[in-house]
């Protein structure tokens, strides 16, 4: 049986729930989906879906950064976005951080996130 490790950092936003910042099994990394909350004030960025999408993803830096993993060990991503018309700027801002090597992603609109955000991504990291 494979245990399993509670990660939390102290560079993303608190979670905002009962779940943990990732959690890892093995030689795999299994991060909580962040939403564009901004850790120095725990409040939403404001800026439209390219300025949501960069907290996003900056959060999720952080919690790979605390298990020494960057963006090149994720091997799979989920994007949530509210708006599905709003998916070619999520992406250029997407491409800024996942320059080569692509993990596989599934991107999907959903009616509502959490505190009124546009987008959530989750990924999946491997050691």
């Amino acid at each position: 049986m494979l245990s399993k490790t509670i990660v939390k950092s102290a560079q993303a936003p608190a979670a905002i729930g009962p779940y943990s910042h990732a959690v890892r099994v093995g030689d795999f990394l299994f991060c909580a989906g962040q939403i564009p909350i901004d850790p120095k004030d725990g409040q939403l960025v404001i800026g439209g879906i390219k300025a949501q999408t960069e907290r996003a993803l900056l959060n999720v830096t952080a919690i790979l950064g605390d298990q020494g993993l960057t963006l090149a060990n994720v091997v799979k991503t989920t994007v949530f976005l509210t708006d599905l018309a709003e998916f070619v700027p999520m992406n250029e801002v997407y491409a800024k951080h996942f320059t080569e090597h692509f993990p596989a992603r599934s991107t999907v609109q959903v009616s509502g996130l959490p505190k009124g955000a546009s987008v959530e991504i989750e990924v999946i990291a491997h050691y």
